[in-house]
């Protein structure tokens, strides 16, 4: 039997029909496909997607009730609920730089958040002709089936402002002391300025929860250094996790062409950037005056070809236990995700194993869940994913 084509007037009143009979509370967003097989060291396991259509999805926090906070470069903070419901743009947000590598980019939430109700979000803000990494803080309200913002201050901002829309840095961490730590990329063009200890550029900094400098800081008495500075000499660091265990603080930084770096930054340490590294320029010339010199700390590791390292976490649940410890980094230029065992000391690593390769997609960051599963986001301009990985079956 032939098959009867149908009409277009038809065929659009068959979808407007089909549509109408959707249960009203559908997420919008949520991707109703099977979960992804993924082989691993730690047994088989599946890859869920969670939520998809976001866009250029850069952080992730996890609120008390298991929803997440998630950002999206273009200027937009959303709420996702563990089913996939992505909530309409929370209102508030500042005014961002969103071009290039700029726009909304991190978020965190206040240690005390459960009381104060405080998100802290780290953007490239757009000042004069020119931009530079600014973090703000807001009180997260609820009501009426919306979300806004309330009370936003800035409460830091690099400087100098620089042209251009590349090397932001921008992630957050809280101590344990309840400072924040900031990563600040050199913004591309400035990278001589990262040993600068004037400018912001190309640092990590620690500031007090409400942008005050702690009076511990190793610079906070150094005439003509910026006071909030903890350490120097960094390119681009794009993730950041505090070690459970002891409280450290690590960061995972791109290089140029070749010499992406894993670090743990100390009070006062220069990590040599632009001096020494392991990359080279993207024309292919050397970098500064070699892999080594005085007075300059050498990465815990470090990747060559990039892998362009984005996002940052320490495993330590119990639903993967063969990799308690271990440290997960989102690669965007190698579209995978990396685990790393660290020998007993933490000062090498003794084991990398690739994941999530056969997915193709540009992992942006990676956070551990309360259900103990890791939590990934995908970075693409209007597909951007949200998944969950945790053992099959």
């Amino acid at each position: 039997m032939t098959p009867t084509p149908i009409s277009r007037p038809r065929l659009r009143a068959v979808l407007l029909a089909a549509l109408l009979a959707l249960p009203a509370g559908l997420p919008a967003a949520r991707a109703q496909e099977a979960a992804h097989p993924e082989p691993s060291s730690a047994g088989p396991l599946a890859v869920e997607t969670v939520a998809a259509g976001l866009d250029s999805p850069w952080g992730l926090a996890f609120l008390p009730d298991g929803r997440l906070l998630v950002t999206e470069r273009v200027g937009r903070l959303r709420i996702v609920s563990p089913n996939g419901t992505v909530s309409a743009p929370v209102a508030g947000v500042p005014p961002v730089f969103a071009s290039g590598q700029g726009g909304l980019l991190d978020v965190a939430l206040a240690p005390d958040f459960a009381d104060s109700r405080l998100v802290y979000l780290s953007y490239a803000e757009p000042r004069e002709g020119a931009s530079g990494t600014s973090v703000a803080r807001g009180r997260l309200v609820e009501s009426g089936g919306a979300a806004r913002l309330e009370d936003v201050q800035v409460i830091f901002r690099q400087q100098p402002a620089v042209g251009g829309s590349s090397h932001y840095g921008s992630r957050l961490v809280f101590a344990r002391d309840g400072t924040l730590f900031v990563t600040l990329g050199d913004r591309y063009s400035q990278r001589d300025r990262a040993q600068d200890l004037s400018t912001h550029l190309g640092k990590v900094v620690r500031i007090a929860a409400d942008g005050e400098v702690p009076a511990d800081n190793p610079f906070a008495r150094t005439p003509n250094a910026r006071p909030e500075i903890w350490s120097y000499g960094h390119r681009n660091p794009q993730g950041a996790a505090l070690d459970p265990a002891t409280g450290q603080l690590w960061t995972v930084e791109h290089g140029a062409r070749g010499g992406d770096e894993l670090n743990h930054p100390q009070a006062g340490r220069n990590y040599g950037w632009p001096v020494i590294t392991y990359g080279r320029d993207y024309s292919g010339a050397p970098i500064g005056e070699g892999t080594r010199k005085d007075g300059m700390e050498q990465p815990v590791t470090y990747w060559d070809p990039s892998i362009a390292p984005s996002g940052l976490t320490f495993y330590t649940g119990d639903l993967l236990p063969a990799w308690k410890g271990d440290l997960f980094v989102g690669a965007l230029a190698g579209a995978k995700l990396v685990r790393l065992r660290l020998n007993a000391d933490k000062s090498a690593v003794v084991q990398q194993e690739d994941l999530l390769a056969d997915l193709g997609e540009r992992i942006r960051d990676v956070a551990q869940g309360a259900d103990g599963a890791l939590w990934l986001l995908t970075d693409d301009p209007g597909n951007g994913r949200l998944l969950r990985l945790a053992p099959q079956g």
